[in-house]
C-alpha cells in the first residue's frame, strides 16, 4: 500500500537517477580521503555554498555539533534563537560535546534582531563566559525564511565583534528558492554552514558542513571521534551529487503545493491557518476541535493511507515533498475534513 506522508520532508525516498548513480558509484576509503565520489560531492557542495572546503556527515546534528566543536571552548556562550533546532532537538549536545553554554534568546516569528543580538554579547568581564559564536537558521523550523538583509545585519555585527557565525541550514536551499536567490546569497552571511541532502533533497542519508579549509579539517577529525567516518560512502555521496545538481531546482514546486494545502485547509470550519506564514514546504495549522478528537486524528489518517503527526504545541504541521502530488493534497484535505466535520 502507498502511503501519503506528511509527516515531513525527512521521509522523502531517493529518486530512480539516485539509485542508478548508487550503484555504479566509484568508491574507495573516506577516511584516509581517496573515496573519488566523496570527493567530488565535498568539492561541489563547496562551491555550490560559497565556501572554501566542505565535509560530507551522516547528519545535520552532526554537522551542527561539529561547527560548535570547532569554534568554541569548555565554558564558551554560543547565542542561538531559543526555538532553533541546535538548541531544541539536538538533545542538550553542545554541552555534552563542545562544553559550551546556550544564550537563547526569543524573537518574534523567530526572526532575528540585529541589535538585541548585540547588546545579548558579554562583556570582558571576569564574572562572565565568553561569546564566541552565533548561530542562525534559515529556512526556520517554523516555515519562515530569514531576509538576506536580516542575515547580514547579523553577520556585520558578529564580525564588528570578533565573533564567528553558523549557519543551520537544514533548508537552506528551500530558504534561497523561496527568496529567489543564489543559496550563496545566504550563505555569505556565515562563517560555516550545514545543510541537509536528505530532506526535500531526496538524499537518503547525509548532510555537508562548509567552511574554511582550516575549520573543515578540524570538523574532519572530530567527525573521526564522533563516529562518523563512513568508509566506502561514495554510494551515499553519489546520491547527495544528484540532490545538489537537480534536486535543488525543483523545490519551488512542494513551495507551491504547500501554499495550495494552506488555502484548500483555510476553507475548512474550524481550521486556522496563517496563509502570510506559508513560505517553504512546511503548513502548520490549528484546529478548533476537542481535544479527544485531535489525539485521535493521526491514527484515523493512517487507516485511510495518509501519514501525519500529531498535534505539538497546540499546532499540526503538514509538509511537501517530491512525492507529493496534488492529487494526493486533495485526498489527504478531503479526508481530514471528513474527520473533523
Amino acid at each position: 500500500m502507498r502511503f501519503i506522508d506528511l509527516r515531513s520532508d525527512t521521509v522523502t525516498q531517493p529518486t530512480q537517477a539516485m539509485r542508478d548513480a548508487m550503484y555504479v558509484a566509484e568508491v574507495g576509503d573516506d577516511v584516509y580521503q581517496d573515496d573519488p565520489t566523496v570527493n567530488k560531492l565535498e568539492s561541489l557542495a563547496a562551491e555550490t555554498l560559497g565556501k572554501e572546503a566542505s565535509l560530507f556527515v551522516p547528519s545535520g546534528t552532526m554537522g551542527n555539533q561539529l561547527a560548535l566543536m570547532c569554534q568554541t571552548g569548555r565554558g564558551d556562550e554560543v547565542i542561538v534563537s531559543a526555538d532553533c533546532h541546535i538548541f531544541v532537538h539536538e538533545v542538550g549536545a553542545a554541552a555534552v560535546l563542545s562544553g559550551a553554554n546556550l544564550r537563547q534568546l526569543s524573537f518574534p516569528n523567530g526572526i532575528y534582531d540585529a541589535k538585541r543580538i548585540e547588546k545579548a554579547i558579554r562583556p570582558d568581564d571576569i564574572h562572565e563566559p565568553k561569546t564566541v559564536l552565533i548561530c542562525m537558521e534559515n529556512a526556520l523550523a517554523n516555515g519562515i525564511v530569514v531576509p538576506v538583509e536580516v542575515m547580514g545585519e547579523v553577520y556585520s555585527l558578529a564580525k564588528k565583534n570578533g565573533i564567528a557565525v553558523h549557519l543551520d541550514g537544514a533548508r537552506v536551499f528551500n530558504a534561497a528558492a523561496s527568496l529567489d536567490v543564489d543559496v550563496r546569497e545566504i550563505t555569505k552571511n556565515c562563517d560555516t554552514v550545514s545543510c541537509c541532502l536528505s530532506k526535500g533533497l531526496c538524499a537518503p542519508v547525509g548532510s555537508i558542513l562548509a567552511g574554511d579549509a582550516k575549520t573543515i579539517a578540524k570538523a574532519r577529525k572530530y567527525r573521526k571521534m564522533l563516529g562518523g567516518g563512513m568508509r566506502q560512502c561514495g554510494l551515499l555521496a553519489a546520491a547527495g551529487m544528484i540532490s545538489l545538481n537537480e534536486m535543488t531546482k525543483r523545490l519551488k514546486e512542494d513551495h507551491d503545493n504547500a501554499k495550495y494545502m494552506a488555502k484548500r485547509l483555510s476553507e475548512l470550519d474550524g481550521v486556522e491557518v496563517d496563509l502570510n506564514s506559508v513560505q517553504i514546504n512546511m503548513v502548520f495549522f490549528k484546529l478548533d476541535r476537542p481535544d479527544a478528537l485531535t489525539d485521535s486524528l493521526p491514527a484515523r489518517m493512517l487507516e485511510k493511507g495518509i501519514k501525519i503527526n500529531g498535534c505539538e504545541l497546540g499546532e499540526f504541521r503538514f509538509v511537501t515533498s517530491n512525492e507529493i502530488s496534488r492529487a494526493d493534497i486533495d485526498y489527504a484535505i478531503s479526508v481530514f475534513a471528513d474527520l473533523i466535520g
